[in-house]
């Protein structure tokens, strides 16, 4: 089919978008290299350095920075009066120094370090006092069973240090890197998905390896194990195998949910393009994997395995969330006010699910209704945007998910620079307010500041998306006439179900002045049933 396009292999010098000829970001960035591209150079022949190499050099890079970044919190020190190696954290250093990671005190405070199987293993928090209550592994049965081996494997470092053959440090400084060591090849996975899916655009995935968000949260906390599982899934969708699409997804769900959205996407996609067989099968082998996965924790640890579900419902508005930008700024008690302790926010939970739910109803509308099928990317992207956005919880590692998914949706190389920047600057006011003003910190409106800034850069990259969908000639993948590079069985596929009446003859990629004829079917009300019009 004419504008398909599936391997960055079989692509020609015609077909592959080049950076230094397009992106006005590469194209300046050019100019101390020599200038953009030749006209006449050999493009993709190079024997080694392919534009994927070059993503995973860049991405080693960024991530020798981000762990370097962390490893501050991992230092360890001699304490003279207990006469043995301790960690680091004397004046308030994971906030002063900036470094702080969730994995250094996790291997602790979910009792990792004393060799109990996570779910099984439960302990008492706030002993003897009022708040007193019983505590379990609190991540997904994924990332729980990621930090156990990791604990195990740090066992096995230190037994074969003892013995001379390798260096020793403090158990908890090496559960550290080692799990930083697998987060790094989840991060390098997450951008080969990506530059393969990606198609005669491969360069794109640079924006991932480089980006700063990557470089402040890569080792924050356990979410490149999901990005890398949803990466896989939608590459896996591209090529046409919705079945080990939906086993990725169902994988990359039981680590964190939010993979579980792509289904959302795909629903209305399929709904549109009228393959729902393929959606099914997705579907099906995602609940099947995810219900795989958890099913042997469920039925031997009942209640470890609902920790996480329950811990979350407890959770009042996190410092990130605009509920306490609003709470902080106003004066607000909050949809609940003062929760007792041990109880869930109820109207909180309720709202915030009430409003992702309502854009997720939004985006379906505007899937339906625009003139022509969005790309699955674009709708990946503003799901979840919108959870982030109206959940109370937004963990600044969250970020992450957005990343792969903004780089395949709107490939704008500055406009998403700027972004990944402004987002990854948050983190140091967050520290800052973490440090508190008594010891030289920021006051909390400075953090929530940049939280707004953050959210409204969001925001804007949220209503690009929305613009795009609405007028494809803007939308740089679809340029020479392209449909859905990533779209799989929905690439060049005809309309069924659609919202309102669409403008006769809208193309799919039709840019001013492209004469290319878009991909067959693309664009085409042929077959479409329009809900909105009495026509039969």
């Amino acid at each position: 089919m004419e504008g398909k396009v599936s391997d960055t292999a079989t692509l020609t010098p015609e077909q592959r978008v080049l950076p230094s000829w397009t992106e006005p970001l590469a194209i300046a960035g050019s100019a101390s290299l020599g200038g953009p591209l030749g006209r006449h150079a050999a493009i993709g022949r190079h024997w080694f350095w392919t534009p994927l190499r070059v993503a995973l050099l860049l991405a080693v890079v960024a991530l020798a920075i981000g762990w370097f970044g962390k490893a501050a919190c991992a230092q360890q020190f001699f304490n003279e009066e207990s006469e043995q190696l301790e960690l680091d954290w004397r004046s308030n250093r994971p906030f002063a120094a900036m470094c702080y990671s969730d994995i250094i005190p996790l291997y602790s405070a979910e009792r990792l370090d004393q060799g109990g199987f996570p779910y099984q293993t439960s302990w008492v928090d706030d002993e003897g006092k009022p708040t007193a209550h019983t505590r379990y592994m609190e991540y997904p049965v994924l990332t729980g069973l990621f930090q156990w081996v990791n604990a195990k494997l740090t066992e096995g470092w230190l037994t074969i240090a003892d013995a001379g053959w390798l260096p020793t440090g403090l158990p908890v400084t090496i559960f550290f890197d080692i799990s930083a060591f697998w987060l790094a090849l989840a991060w390098l996975a997450t951008i080969w998905a990506v530059t393969r899916t990606a198609g005669r655009r491969p360069w794109d995935a640079a924006l991932i390896a480089a980006s700063p968000l990557v470089m402040v949260h890569a080792f924050t906390n356990f979410d490149t194990l999901a990005t890398a599982c949803a990466a896989a899934a939608i590459l896996a969708w591209s090529r046409r195998r919705p079945g080990i699409a939906g086993v990725l997804i169902g994988i990359g769900a039981a680590a964190k949910l939010y993979p579980f959205f792509l289904l959302g996407p795909l629903l209305v996609l399929c709904l549109r393009a009228g393959r729902m067989r393929e959606w099914r099968h997705t579907t099906l082998a995602a609940l099947g994997t995810w219900g795989l996965v958890n099913l042997p924790i469920l039925l031997a640890f009942p209640r470890g395995w609902w920790e996480f579900f329950h811990r979350n419902s407890l959770r009042g508005a996190d410092p990130d969330s605009l509920y306490n930008v609003v709470q902080q700024f106003t004066g607000w008690a909050g949809f609940d006010g003062q929760v007792p302790f041990g109880e869930s926010p109820f109207w909180l939970n309720l709202v915030s699910a009430g409003l992702f739910l309502a854009c997720c109803a939004g985006i379906a509308f505007v899937a339906l209704h625009a003139p022509t099928r969005p790309r699955l990317a674009q709708l990946g992207f503003l799901v979840v945007a919108a959870f982030l956005l109206t959940n109370k919880v937004w963990s600044p590692q969250y970020s992450l998910w957005l990343v792969p998914l903004a780089v395949l949706a709107v490939p704008r190389w500055r406009l998403l620079l700027a972004w990944m920047t402004v987002d990854a600057l948050v983190w140091f006011p967050r520290m800052a307010f973490y440090l508190g003003e008594d010891n030289k910190g920021l006051p909390d409106d400075w953090f929530l500041s940049f939280v707004v800034l953050r959210d409204l850069a969001v925001v804007a990259l949220c209503a690009l998306v929305i613009y795009e969908i609405y007028h494809p000639a803007r939308d740089l993948v679809r340029r020479g006439g392209y449909d859905d590079p990533h779209g799989g069985v929905l690439d060049g596929a005809e309309d069924r179900v659609t919202i309102g009446r669409r403008r006769a003859g809208q193309r799919a990629g039709r840019n001013d002045g492209d004469d290319r004829p878009a991909p067959s079917g693309a664009g085409s009300s042929s077959g479409s049933v329009d809900l909105d019009t009495r026509n039969t």
